[in-house]
């Protein structure tokens, strides 16, 4: 008998999505002006089964000027749960610094001036209890740290499937400088 048989011995899994974001300011001639065109490309469903998280491919980011903000939704996040046991799972979300160029104070945006909300549920499936994280704007968090983006807990029979559409809200230094920004958004699931 090993040492851990019998012991209720737990283990935790991560599965982690990222979304690669790139924002790109433009400086006119006569005013500055930032242009968040057509830029996330990234992730395919992390799948751990019985535990996934499935995160968007691509957003539209909008466009801002420097000193304003910008909402963008990223599309639908879905955590499935198809464990045979009950525990709870909670989804979290984290992000980087956007960046351009060397990253300099100028060519950074600060992952503080990036703000996320989940919204309510928009789809589910099985029994069992589910929570957001930030069910409105009001109760938007900054991503300065990884936050609580869901939680649930799968009913004793069938599996759960919770999805949801995120938004964030960035807001733009008015020192920002021209150039193509970076950074990554990472939903995860334990």
């Amino acid at each position: 008998m090993s040492r851990n048989e019998g012991m209720g011995v737990r283990t935790a899994f991560t599965l982690l999505g990222s979304i690669v974001l790139a924002l790109r300011i433009v400086v006119p001639p006569t005013a500055w002006a930032a242009d968040f065109g057509t830029a996330v490309h990234a992730t395919t469903a992390l799948r751990q089964f019985p535990l996934e998280i499935i995160t968007p491919n691509s957003a539209n980011l909008g466009s801002a000027d420097p000193g304003g903000s910008i909402n963008a939704q990223l599309g639908t996040v879905t955590v499935i749960d198809a464990r045979t046991i009950r525990p709870t799972w909670v989804a979290t979300v984290s992000a980087t610094n956007f960046t351009t160029g060397g990253g300099s104070p100028a060519e950074t945006i600060a992952r503080s001036n990036i703000s996320y909300w989940s919204g309510p549920i928009t789809s589910q499936a099985g029994g069992g209890s589910r929570a957001p994280g930030q069910l409105t704007a009001a109760d938007r968090v900054p991503l300065s740290g990884s936050v609580t983006a869901f939680s649930g807990r799968r009913a004793v029979i069938g599996s759960q499937t919770t999805s949801w559409r995120p938004t964030f809200v960035i807001t733009i230094p008015a020192s920002t400088a021209q150039g193509t920004y970076s950074g990554t958004i990472v939903h995860s699931v334990t």
